[in-house]
């Protein structure tokens, strides 16, 4: 067993969906806890700049073209991925998207590009790197969830459709890899600042309105999620296996302040 259970010296990590937000906090805990990692975008170039930026804090990194909605990229990926550092032990499922509706104007087609991204996609890529975790007899599989994994939201049907599916298929994943030392676990962030809501953040009014319903009275910082996913990456949740972290600063437990009189 490892002095330091949260080390990950020796240990490669992929993180999908890495050119920006979410994908970028899980890439530097990784990494920071020792991690090579293998960051992935839909095109190619766009992790360049932040290839550049782990390198400046001596972190070995390396870019892969990855689109989870295509089955042909999915299976290019999965062949390149271990011939980067010779293996891969974490995957970090992080690829996503939304299109925030009310649930009568989602489209045909939100619906699809929602559920591909977000459920399809994560399935095949975690199916294609398992095969590799199986062969070594380790691997860490961490997909991204959300607070919308346990709870609804108004404009959010189809996204929170995806993310409870995660929730489920996770479940699934764990039973099936398990006897291979293999862990699957949900990690499921709350209210963070991303490309996708950054719009909502201008708004003091619904800041206020979101901070009053969260327990610890704030949004999410990037550093909060550095612990959680070091933890699912690691030898200190050997034993954890089909479980959905929440790091959402207690928002999940339907706060009800608001309603208490002073």
């Amino acid at each position: 067993m490892a002095e330091n259970l949260f080390d990950l010296t020796g240990q490669v990590a992929v993180v999908t969906g890495a050119s920006r937000g979410l994908g970028q906090y899980f890439s530097r805990a990784l990494g920071r806890a020792g991690a090579k990692l293998i960051v992935t975008s839909r095109k190619a170039g766009d992790c360049d700049a932040f290839i550049a930026e782990l390198a400046a804090m001596n972190i070995e990194a390396k870019a892969l073209v990855l689109d989870v909605r295509d089955e042909a990229s999915i299976k290019a990926f999965a062949e390149a991925a271990p011939k980067q550092f010779g293996k891969v032990d974490i995957l970090v499922n992080n690829a996503g998207m939304n299109i925030r509706k009310r649930a009568l104007e989602v489209t045909w087609d939100d619906w699809n590009a929602i559920l591909d991204t977000n459920l399809r996609g994560p399935f095949f890529v975690a199916q294609a790197i398992a095969r590799h975790m199986i062969a070594q007899g380790y691997g860490r599989i961490i997909n991204v969830g959300s607070v919308t994994s346990v709870r609804g939201s108004a404009g959010l049907g189809p996204y929170g459709a995806s993310r409870g599916g995660i929730k489920q298929l996770t479940m699934s994943l764990a039973d099936d890899w398990g006897e291979h030392g293999i862990t699957v676990n949900v990690l499921a962030p709350g209210w963070f600042k991303t490309n996708q809501n950054k719009a909502m953040y201008e708004d003091e009014g619904w800041v206020e309105y979101l901070v009053e319903r969260i327990p610890m009275k704030r949004p999410g910082a990037p550093n909060d999620l550095d612990g959680a996913v070091v933890f699912l990456a690691s030898e200190a949740s050997r034993y954890v296996t089909g479980q959905t972290i929440l790091i959402d600063g207690g928002i999940s437990v339907g706060a009800t302040r608001a309603l208490v009189k002073k």
